[in-house]
């Protein structure tokens, strides 16, 4: 279990808290991975001219943050999802605090998606197979389940960026391997540590087959 992560029954209360900070001060809380991992992503899009009429689906958007940003570049047509209604209400009051009315917003479990959600051209995941990973309830089950959602809400050749602090590239190769195909591997600040180099975040670029 990694400190990292609270446990599920805890995430409510973790967005309960940042909620009443951002009334209290404006305070949209925590960034995960920090800017330069928005940067990353919002990068890769642009470099790829990914259209900016594309459909975005931020899976665990927490303060929604990142479609903050994404609208800021041009994108249009963003939605974000989250199981905790603290994190929605969250992300809700950070969108009209900046003015941006047309990114959409839904409580959703993205294990058992509803059937609306559906036809996304780019699935991005900061942390949130991570979270799942973790989870002490049949992670590996979980994991499956996600896959298999992925698999329903992107379209054929749809793109997913997926940033991890858990998995090596090898690893999430392997997670991801049926149904999805590594287009690229984004480049993430790296650590030594007993003479051996490695990178504490992994960004992978997927398309569906």
């Amino acid at each position: 279990f990694s400190p990292f992560f609270p446990p599920n029954s805890s995430w409510d209360a973790a967005y309960e808290r940042e909620l009443q900070t951002f009334q209290d001060i404006g305070d949209t809380g925590e960034i995960w991975f920090g800017e330069e991992s928005m940067v990353r992503i919002i990068r890769w899009l642009e470099k790829h001219k990914v259209p900016l009429d594309s459909s975005v689906l931020d899976i665990g958007t927490g303060n929604g943050v990142l479609l903050v940003e994404l609208a800021k570049s041009g994108y249009m047509n963003l939605t974000g999802i989250d199981y905790s209604p603290s994190a929605i209400q969250l992300s809700e009051k950070v969108r009209e605090k900046e003015g941006m009315s047309n990114i959409k917003l839904k409580v959703e479990d993205f294990l058992a998606p509803s059937a609306e959600l559906s036809g996304f051209d780019i699935c991005i995941d900061k942390g949130t197979f991570d979270a799942i990973s973790l989870d002490p309830g049949d992670a590996v089950g979980k994991r499956k389940l996600y896959v298999g959602s992925l698999g329903r809400v992107l379209k054929p050749e749809g793109l997913f960026l997926i940033t991890s602090c858990n998995w090596t590239k090898e690893e999430l190769l392997n997670e991801f391997r049926e149904g999805f195909d590594i287009l690229e591997e984004l480049p993430t600040p790296k650590f030594c540590f007993g003479g051996r180099i490695g990178n504490s975040v992994t960004a992978l670029v997927f398309q569906r087959k």
